[in-house]
């Protein structure tokens, strides 16, 4: 990636979901900040999980929670539905890249509380490799000079982004 556009778990959820708002999102045109599903999104975050360390940021990184489980530390990604749970695995596996980069191999949970779902996520060889591709990717999208044209997907109807694609 060019030293304009660097990669964050955000912009790889992005990916995963849309690659226009991947596009959008890259290039700092943001969604409304009153959208009513980041709200909820948002107060989820803040209200889940109280006794644990939370949003801790390490550079390009934006870690929803820390977790010490046995003297083992667990770094979880906080989502509110298991829709998205695609896109909130590569993000998480993508925080676990990056921290063993740095010589930390730690572990992940995608939490979802709302459906009191707790669900671990270990950084293969596999999902190095498909992060890997995905970098790639990403690089050609973002580097584009227009978005991708617009796609109806089930992440639409309640997506912050739509009306950059349909209204």
């Amino acid at each position: 990636m060019n030293s304009d556009h660097h990669i964050t778990g955000n912009l790889i959820n992005a990916y995963y979901i849309c690659h226009r708002k991947l596009w959008l999102f890259s290039h700092q045109i943001n969604p409304p900040v009153d959208n009513f599903y980041l709200d909820i999104g948002r107060l989820i975050g803040e209200e889940s999980y109280s006794r644990s360390k939370k949003e801790i940021q390490a550079g390009n990184l934006k870690i929803d929670m820390i977790e010490n489980e046995n003297g083992k530390l667990i770094i979880a990604e906080i989502k509110k539905s298991s829709k998205g749970q695609k896109p909130a695995r590569m993000q998480l596996a993508f925080y676990l890249y990056q921290l063993k980069k740095q010589r930390l191999n730690l572990s992940g949970e995608l939490l979802i509380p709302r459906e009191r779902k707790r669900i671990k996520v270990e950084l293969t060889d596999e999902l190095e490799s498909e992060l890997e591709n995905a970098f790639e990717s990403m690089k050609k999208i973002i580097s584009s000079e227009q978005p991708p044209e617009p796609h109806k997907i089930g992440f639409c109807r309640n997506c912050a982004y739509r009306e950059f694609c349909w209204i």
